[in-house]
């Protein structure tokens, strides 16, 4: 019974906005993500520094208090990837607005829920908005890469319960396990 996600993280890795240069003039990046046991991949886009890689990567949530690590790769042909930056995803604001005791349905589309600014405890390149969008809550964010000179990564992300899922526990209850005991903002 413990072994049961919370549930399903979709993570759209939109584009890359001016990342470093790896190779003579221009880079190959890719993206990867990792949660706890779970690392998963965009494609390459070879020779380009502002990628389009409009790819979904999904990852199963256990325990909201595991990272979620984003990290940016040149790759190479002959010799290991490079590095081109990292940033690590809090999602627990957007977990949180799944938390609200608000009627969503009632929500005109495109409402914003919550504002997140950016800040030192976050990646957040500019505020981002936690929004009620075709009946789902969704999370717009450019997270600016660290350990790197420049670059950025536009994603959204995108909760799903799925089946044999243990859920968020919303209905009927205003507090659950995950949910931190002081406001994080």
């Amino acid at each position: 019974m413990e072994d049961k996600p919370l549930g399903i993280l979709r993570v759209h890795v939109k584009r890359g906005i001016n990342l470093a240069i790896r190779d003579a003039t221009t880079s190959d990046p890719y993206v990867v993500i990792t949660l706890a046991n779970q690392k998963l991949k965009t494609r390459v886009i070879n020779n380009n520094c502002n990628p389009v890689w409009n790819e979904q990567l999904t990852l199963s949530i256990k325990d909201v208090n595991d990272p979620i690590r984003l990290t940016v790769f040149d790759k190479d042909r002959f010799s290991g990837d490079d590095k081109m930056g990292d940033a690590e995803i809090d999602f627990r604001p957007f977990l949180e607005a799944h938390q609200m005791e608000l009627d969503f349905q009632k929500l005109p589309n495109g409402c914003a829920i919550k504002r997140i600014r950016p800040g030192r405890t976050n990646c957040l390149a500019e505020e981002s908005s936690i929004t009620w969008s075709n009946g789902k809550i969704k999370q717009d964010m450019i997270l600016r890469l660290k350990n790197v000179e420049c670059g950025e990564v536009e994603i959204m992300l995108e909760w799903t319960d799925g089946p044999g899922c243990k859920g968020l526990g919303r209905e009927g209850s205003k507090k659950t396990p995950w949910m931190p005991t002081k406001r994080l903002d």
